[in-house]
């Protein structure tokens, strides 16, 4: 069963380029270099400007806790923390996929 990681973010006003820039690249790099992490989307909220909302699925919880260990996280984290007001996280198991695949 796929493990599936909601983060809800509000973004401190005007920080929003500074802070894209930074989950685009760790979004882009979760995927490309960790074989447990299948989806890693960033979506913007159309009505609110500075809220980010982050859909993440992996193969199971220790893939996640992998992507917490690497560099490109670290980096992310380390230099987001300033940028963001908060911070909601919430845990899932993906137990239909809908996809037409």
């Amino acid at each position: 069963m796929s493990f599936v990681i909601a983060v809800d973010f509000q973004i401190k006003p005007g920080r929003m380029a500074e802070f894209r820039k930074l989950i685009d690249d760790n979004a882009r790099a979760s995927v490309r270099d960790e074989p447990g992490c299948s989806r890693f989307d960033v979506c913007a909220d159309r009505k609110d400007a500075d809220r980010v909302l982050l859909y993440e699925i992996y193969d199971d919880r220790a893939a996640f806790d992998a992507h917490l260990k690497t560099r490109h996280f670290a980096v992310f984290n380390e230099a987001s923390a300033p940028l963001v007001a908060a911070k909601t996280v919430c845990e899932y198991d993906l137990v239909c996929e809908g996809s037409a695949a």
